[in-house]
């Protein structure tokens, strides 16, 4: 594409130069330019068909069974003078997905059969169903090879409220309370090859820890598309200064992305990897031999370009100053 584009841009220019006033006959050149060189976003085609796959995979791995599942429960306390204004309604999250087994999953919700509205002095049991009625515990008989362990946390609203190891919460002072409850992802520590697990994110874990296996995922991802461009611009023209910039930049600023805009591991994964078979098609591309019509072109353009830049050396193909002595014909000729 490289290769091409400098050629298909002259004439892009020529057929607007010359059929500026004629717009049907100048979309007519173009089809014809594009049926010769070939449509210039038909490279985007293999990207544009990856993305639905990409996006299914990011979802995938951001959830259960390879991530944490997150609760967030909102509640109010207030004064006991107003134990009679409030009714009370069980509450329930947004039930999430919750794997139990390999293949086996059902959708969870986080529940507080008192509601989430309390006075003070109140006490009311936090518990996890599924949408059947069934509760975690419940659910873990089933499944006793699985040992999914709530973890819960209060983020707002320490001091007014006390939750006990058993889930039981009671009501201190009145205010706004914000708790959340993390259940483990059935397969969050689970790995593939050298990763040592697929739903982590982030080359830096809470505590300061460095994972490996990403931060040499992300640097290899960098390395790869760097000589991806390399062997793209081999055969090309030879480009602007600024152009060669923008090439040795790009690589450093996605590598440096992933590092502030994480992605889960198995995400990384499959990115490295695509991009290793997109360098391995360029090198390979970049050993076959040109059509006929545009090695033609391309041996054409450089003729002209070594004509024109022996013309500059010799002096030649332009006036002289006024200064410079007139250069005799004879001489010229000689």
């Amino acid at each position: 594409m490289r290769i091409t584009q400098p050629l298909m841009k002259k004439r892009q220019e020529e057929i607007q130069q010359r059929y500026g006033d004629d717009k049907v006959k100048q979309q007519e050149e173009m089809s014809k330019l594009f049926q010769e060189f070939g449509n210039p976003l038909a490279g985007c085609f293999p990207v544009l068909l990856q993305m639905p796959v990409l996006f299914a995979l990011f979802a995938t791995l951001r959830g259960s069974p390879f991530s944490n599942v997150n609760y967030t429960v909102d509640v109010q306390i207030f004064p006991r003078e107003k134990m009679e204004f409030i009714q009370p309604q069980a509450f329930a999250t947004k039930p999430q997905n919750i794997y139990f087994a390999d293949g086996v999953h059902s959708p969870v919700a986080a529940v507080l059969p008192s509601g989430n509205r309390l006075v003070v002095g109140e006490k009311t049991p936090i518990d996890f169903q599924s949408v059947e009625g069934k509760s975690l515990s419940t659910l873990e008989k089933e499944y006793p090879d699985t040992k999914i362990v709530p973890k819960w946390e209060i983020t707002k609203g320490e001091d007014k409220v006390r939750l006990t190891t058993d889930g039981t919460l009671e009501a201190l002072e009145p205010g706004d309370v914000t708790l959340k409850a993390t259940i483990p992802g059935l397969a969050a520590e689970r790995g593939f090859l050298f990763i040592n697990a697929l739903g982590r994110v982030g080359a830096f874990g809470d505590d300061g820890e460095i994972h490996l296996d990403i931060v040499g995922m992300i640097l290899f991802f960098g390395v790869s598309l760097y000589v991806n461009q390399v062997l793209t611009g081999q055969n090309a023209p030879s480009g602007s200064s600024q152009q060669n910039t923008v090439n040795k930049i790009t690589p450093v600023l996605f590598s440096g992305m992933f590092f502030f805009f994480p992605l889960p591991a198995g995400v990384l994964m499959y990115m490295v990897i695509a991009n290793v078979f997109q360098t391995l098609q360029s090198f390979i591309l970049m050993r076959e031999p040109l059509p006929d019509n545009i090695q033609k072109m391309v041996d054409e353009q450089e003729k002209a370009e070594q004509k024109t830049q022996s013309k500059d050396k010799s002096g030649e193909g332009r006036e002289s100053l006024p200064f410079e002595p007139k250069r005799s014909k004879k001489k010229a000729s000689s």
